[in-house]
């Protein structure tokens, strides 16, 4: 809706992972060097953690595009909550392989014979796994077995994996003593500085045809870094709300006072409280009346809001209407 109203030809803040609007932060490109170096090795394994958020898919999507698709094969594992048999069967049946409720013994002969006619064709099979975090030791283990294909003496098949934080604690564990050894190469994507956060909403806006329709004026870049902490899904729920406000409620300028007020929203919409929790007092705390009473102020002030934008919104949908009969 807020495309139309400021003349953009895109959604520049959508959530899911899109390799056009790769932003190249410094965190970023070390993680993708980091990448690059592991690929080099042609074995082993590459892990990238990061938190909820970081940017770790759309690192990959973005490798995705520097690869030469001639010499690769890529195979994807998204969903991890799975047992260790059928981890495998995911990570078989992501290149292709039909699995046919076949024994296990058959799927890996077929993986192998894959892999083989892949390696005479002169290419390299990669496998990338998101929500490593989720696996468990066994499942992991499979991972690694699958990392013993060679051809001609040559590994053939290489894991990217890609988890959140406490993915590092759980590799460090004893029991992956062995898949530990085979690590090439790991980064973890840390958040976006204020500076980069403020390139980064510019970065995607520019990749849709924004020419400063809504201007945003300084102060807003430095409460949209407050309220995410730099991390780009957060910017991008963020920001995509704050245009949605701002074509309702019909401006032309994005100020620090609309973020910090969607930010509200957003928490409290996502949130755990409710209205109540907002004006509750917390007596015996020195919060007293007046407290409560800035509090009746905030929530007035964000009933209201929420009601123009409804109005707002029912007027659009009134016209598209129109425009449709």
């Amino acid at each position: 809706m807020y495309e139309s109203f400021y003349r953009l030809s895109g959604n520049p803040f959508q959530l899911t992972p899109d390799s056009r609007f790769f932003f190249g932060s410094v965190g970023h490109s070390r993680a993708i060097s980091h990448l690059v170096y592991g690929l080099a090795q042609e074995e082993g394994f590459v892990v990238i953690t990061g938190e909820v958020g970081a940017g770790k898919t759309t690192l990959v999507e973005h490798l995705w595009t520097q690869l030469d698709r001639r010499s690769y094969v890529i195979g994807r594992v998204v969903t991890t909550q799975v047992s260790n048999d059928d981890l495998l069967r995911l990570a078989v049946t992501s290149f292709g392989i039909e699995d046919g409720g076949t024994d296990k013994a058959t799927l890996l002969r077929r993986f192998e014979q894959m892999v083989h006619d892949q390696r005479a064709n002169g290419r390299r099979c990669l496998l990338v796994v998101d929500e490593a975090q989720n696996l468990s030791f066994a499942a992991l283990e499979e991972l690694r077995m699958l990392s013993n294909i060679t051809v001609a003496g040559r590994a053939s098949v290489q894991t990217i994996l890609l988890g959140q934080p406490q993915f590092r604690a759980l590799l460090a564990s004893p029991e992956l003593e062995q898949l530990r050894q085979r690590v090439l190469a790991s980064y973890h994507l840390g958040p976006l500085s204020e500076r980069e956060t403020r390139l980064y909403i510019e970065h995607r806006l520019h990749m849709v045809g924004w020419s400063d329709d809504p201007y945003w004026v300084d102060a807003a870049f430095i409460a949209a870094f407050r309220a995410t902490g730099g991390i780009p899904r957060r910017i991008n729920t963020l920001c995509s709300r704050v245009l949605v406000l701002g074509a309702l409620e019909e401006v032309h300028t994005v100020t620090e006072e609309m973020v910090s007020a969607t930010a509200a929203d957003l928490e409290q919409d996502l949130g755990a409280g409710g209205i109540a929790a907002q004006v509750r007092p917390t007596m015996g705390n020195g919060a007293g009346t007046d407290g409560l009473v800035r509090r009746l102020e905030a929530v007035e002030e964000r009933v209201a809001r929420q009601d123009r934008m409804f109005r707002r919104l029912l007027d659009l949908i009134g016209s598209y209407a129109d425009v449709a009969r």
